[in-house]
């Protein structure tokens, strides 16, 4: 089956946050929206059936998950990522930032400390913080327009009150799909020091060709014993707006600690329509997202070709993984804010400024590409309209 993925689809006058918090977010609303890291393509057709069948039946009361859901996200991690998972290592959360926070509060104290590896999406930066715990960077290194983990950096920033470390699996901002060995290493580290690996893997289903997702807890049994992997089909079949996550913690001991706090909160019920579509999604989804991503890395090679041949003076990172794709603007010799009041001003695209994903992310710029590919090509022409008249 074939799925439209040019078709537009006004997004505006829905309570989109994307679309229209557009001037509440930077000054005006005549801008082309490519920040928001949700998709501008229809929920796939075969989520939105399961819906409505369930809307036929016009009693909404409490609900509980059935065994379909599990199994549909058992059967979608071993046919995709070879991980063989139990159901019971299966907690639910209203959403992986929620389930950051729990984590934060379930497995450190206050006064802990909790690495991170910016530039990194930065909710987990006020996940460490709003809690009383101590916020530590193990920054990403750059050389050649590609990032890595510097292991020597985390080793040296391993000290007693280190309990916990959050990393992006696929990474986000920098669309690095990190490698097996590189997991090893990592995990090798953990172990050695005693600290838990939570594992925001949210884009794993995201992976352009050739490169592959690896979960952490597949590295190796001493691995998985520490980490805790957060998963949801809210970013691979736009779902977001549906809160409905999973957070895979094959310690019992650590899932007890997790599902007590999610308990003790009351949030743990979830809803009707989210655990429709996850089973529905993760049952049915795989041909979709074959489509998915060729067009998604369709866009990439637009966007890697148009800068190299029209646009120097940004370079962008080819991702790995995840449909966002990170803009190197250095070039063009401005600050931050400098930069973001150019994009918005000048260019008259809405992206996200790079020094909000912590140190290391100034002077670049994330550009979602998960829309289609006419709004992907007059943002391009827009942008290097506004650096012509920079020349």
């Amino acid at each position: 089956m074939n799925w439209d993925f040019d078709e537009p689809v006004e997004r505006k006058g829905t309570d989109c946050v994307k679309h229209d918090l557009l001037n509440e977010t930077f000054g005006t609303d005549n801008l082309i929206p490519m920040w928001v890291a949700d998709m501008d393509f229809k929920t796939p057709d075969f989520i939105i059936r399961a819906l409505r069948k369930r809307l036929d039946h016009e009693i909404l009361g409490y609900s509980f998950r059935p065994e379909n859901y599990y199994r549909s996200i058992i059967d979608w991690q071993l046919q995709r990522h070879n991980w063989k998972i139990s159901r019971e290592w299966i907690c639910f959360s209203p959403g992986i930032v929620p389930a950051l926070n729990i984590c934060t509060l379930a497995f450190t104290r206050p006064g802990d400390t909790i690495l991170v590896q910016p530039p990194v999406y930065f909710p987990f930066f006020s996940a460490v913080e709003n809690h009383g715990r101590i916020l530590s960077y193990n920054q990403l290194t750059e050389k050649e327009n590609r990032w890595t983990m510097d292991f020597e950096s985390l080793v040296s920033a391993i000290d007693p009150n280190v309990k916990m470390i959050i990393i992006s699996n696929p990474h986000n901002p920098v669309g690095r799909a990190w490698s097996y060995e590189e997991l090893a290493r990592l995990a090798e580290i953990c172990i050695e020091h005693n600290i838990l690996i939570l594992s925001d893997e949210i884009h794993c289903d995201l992976v352009l060709p050739p490169h592959k997702h690896h979960p952490v807890a597949t590295i190796s049994e001493k691995a998985a014993d520490i980490t805790i992997t957060c998963i949801a089909p809210s970013k691979t079949f736009n779902l977001a707006g549906l809160s409905t996550s999973s957070v895979i913690i094959s310690n019992p001991v650590m899932r007890k600690y997790f599902n007590s706090r999610i308990g003790h909160i009351h949030i743990g019920s979830g809803n009707i329509f989210g655990t429709i579509a996850s089973a529905a999604a993760y049952s049915q989804g795989h041909e979709w997202l074959a489509e998915l991503t060729r067009y998604i890395n369709g866009n990439v090679e637009l966007v890697m070709n148009y800068c190299k041949e029209r646009i120097p003076e940004i370079i962008p990172v080819k991702p790995e993984a995840t449909y966002m794709i990170w803009l190197d603007c250095r070039k063009l010799q401005m600050d931050p804010k400098e930069l973001m009041e150019f994009f918005i001003s000048r260019a008259g695209v809405g992206m996200n400024e790079g020094s909000t994903f912590g140190p290391g992310g100034s002077g670049f710029m994330r550009m979602n590409l998960a829309t289609t590919r006419s709004r992907v090509q007059l943002a391009l022409q827009k942008i290097e309209h506004a650096i012509n008249g920079l020349r």
